[in-house]
Parts: C-alpha cells; sequence; structure tokens
C-alpha cells in the first residue's frame, strides 16, 4: 500500500505502543509543534479516510496524527467487548497525546470517530481544545440506554441493535464478503432514506445493487478492503456493542461541550442535523455540504476549505 500512500501524499505508519494497546498512527507535519490535529476515522473505515484532508493540514502547520484506532488496521483487536467502550477508546487518544507530549489537541471525527470525539471531551475536557465532527452531530445521553431506545424505536432489525442482539451473525457476513460490502457502502451522495434495517445491511455484503457512484478509485478501496480482509470486522462492530456501557460511564459527565465546535453535515447523509444541537454545543458553527455519508472523501476540497477556515478563525 506504500505506493498509494505515496501518490495520496499520505504518510507511513508507526506501531506506538500506549495504554494496553499498539495503534498504528500515521504521522505528518512534526516540524509544525505545537499544533496538534488528531484525525478519527468512523466505520467501516480506515486513517486512510483522511487521504485528503492530512496534506492541506501540514502546509497550513499543523502536526497531524491519524491513528487506526482500537479494531482496525495494523492496531490491536482486543478480545473483549468492553475493550471497544468509550473510556477505552478515549483513553487511547489521551494516551497518544502524552505520548507526543501534548496537553490538549484539536480532534477531528467521523461518523463513529465523531460520537468518540464527542464521548473524548466530555469525559476529559482539559485535553480537546477543538472538536471538528463530521456527519455525526453531538448525541444527548437520554432517560434510557441508547440501545434500549433504539430497538423500541426502529425495532431488532436496525443495525445498531442487530449487531448487539445477534452477536456474529453480521460479522460472518460481512467477513466472507468483504469486498462486495466496501465497494457498496461506499458510494457517494446517496439520497436520504429510512434508518438501514441490519438485514439491509447485510444485503449490501451479498451483492445488493448500490446506489451513487463509487466514492473512491478502486487503487484506494484496496486498502480499505485488505485492511478488513486482514482484520475482519468484529473488533469494529464491538464499539457498537457497548453503546449502551458508554451510556452509563458518561452518566457524570457534565454534558454541554463548551469548547469551540465546528459541524460538517452532508445534505444527502442518511444521519440527520440536529436542528437543537446549539443547546448543547453553544459554541458550534454548522456547516452543510452537498454530499452523502463520506464528506471527506465526496467534497474534499470543500471539506479542507471549511476546516481550514474555522481553524483560521481559532486562532486568528
Amino acid at each position: 500500500m506504500s505506493l498509494i500512500f505515496e501518490e495520496m501524499g499520505f504518510p507511513q505508519p508507526a506501531l506506538i505502543s500506549i495504554n494496553g494497546v499498539e495503534l498504528e498512527v500515521f504521522e505528518a507535519g512534526r516540524q509544525n509543534t505545537g499544533k496538534p490535529i488528531v484525525l478519527c476515522h468512523g466505520w467501516p473505515e480506515h486513517a486512510f479516510t483522511w487521504r485528503h484532508q492530512v496534506p492541506a493540514l501540514v502546509e497550513t502547520g499543523y502536526h497531524v496524527i491519524v491513528p487506526n484506532q482500537r479494531g482496525y488496521g495494523n492496531s490491536s483487536r482486543p478480545t473483549e467487548v468492553t475493550d471497544y467502550d468509550i473510556e477505552h477508546l478515549s483513553g487511547d487518544l489521551i494516551a497518544l497525546l502524552d505520548h507526543y507530549g501534548y496537553e490538549d489537541a484539536t480532534f477531528v471525527g467521523h461518523d463513529w470517530g465523531a460520537m468518540v470525539v464527542w464521548g473524548l471531551t466530555l469525559l476529559h475536557p482539559n485535553r480537546v481544545n477543538g472538536v471538528i465532527a463530521l456527519a455525526l452531530p453531538y448525541q444527548v445521553r437520554g432517560e434510557r440506554p441508547w440501545i434500549e431506545w433504539m430497538e423500541e424505536l426502529f425495532g431488532g432489525d436496525y443495525y445498531f441493535v442487530h449487531f448487539n442482539r445477534q452477536p456474529g451473525v453480521a460479522d460472518a457476513v460481512l467477513d466472507k464478503n468483504t469486498s462486495q460490502f466496501l465497494r457498496n457502502m461506499f458510494r457517494k451522495n446517496v439520497p436520504q432514506r429510512a434508518p438501514e434495517p441490519g438485514m439491509a445491511m447485510i444485503n449490501l455484503a451479498k451483492g445488493e445493487e448500490p446506489l451513487g457512484e463509487p466514492v473512491m478509485s478502486d487503487e484506494e478501496l484496496a486498502v480499505f478492503i485488505s485492511a478488513f480482509e486482514t482484520t475482519g470486522f468484529t473488533g469494529s462492530i464491538n464499539w457498537y456493542r457497548n453503546l449502551d456501557r458508554n451510556w452509563h460511564l458518561l452518566a457524570n459527565a457534565d454534558p454541554i461541550i463548551k469548547q469551540p465546535t465546528l459541524m460538517i453535515y452532508g445534505n444527502n447523509d442518511v444521519i440527520a442535523k440536529f436542528e437543537g444541537l446549539s443547546a448543547f454545543v453553544p459554541n458550534v458553527k454548522e456547516v452543510s455540504l452537498d454530499c452523502g455519508h463520506w464528506i471527506q472523501q465526496e467534497k474534499p476540497e470543500e471539506t479542507n476549505q471549511a476546516i481550514l477556515k474555522w481553524l483560521e478563525q481559532q486562532n486568528g
């Protein structure tokens, strides 16, 4: 994969031992010490999802740190489900800051990566100086655990619920049909539709006709396919299996995100905008781009412009 990394200006990885695991970390711009920014991928992704952002951020003067989080790529894949809860995932990021000698950083997250960044900011607010979230807005901690609430609202076939209530079923299907699943998942500007049930997610792996044009080239997609053919999907799906545990772990956290925040939506994403976001994130700026869910890959230049403009305003 080193050739495609070189072509895209993406750094080569290093394995870093922290927080009881090894993380595969792609780092660039170390000469820009004092301006760290950490990019956190979503599901089913890879650090390479940020290939369009890394060169632009380095050129602007940032030390860019892009981990494959636990369960992904060549990072550790613990066997215990609870090793993927928000305390462990956020703990990895804090340990990464410690490794590089930073007190705090700006954290960027897409999809599940955004969920981790929101949780990190609640649990360790003094280590986060700014938040950039793509696709997934702040998730309010309601009166009932998230999976329990989703099961009542969407039913047992909703994929969040399906992953939790039928452990191993989706994992096996996705492991068997990795290339087909990822090729069908990474489609751009997909029209908004009802929440994806678990079986529809599995049908994507079995060859259901996808909507939209491909998000990336075959050469780029090969990075994702190779990674998941090596790791399987269980580690990454275990993030979903900790949602109710996370609900309990966040019980005593101040629910207000006080840090300056940039929220980037895709107008055609399946994830709805949070109209009341400013009540929980009072220092938020919201931006919408004409794309689907894979925002930074579908609209790389527009994403870069939005991020760099916001960062300039924060540092101005």
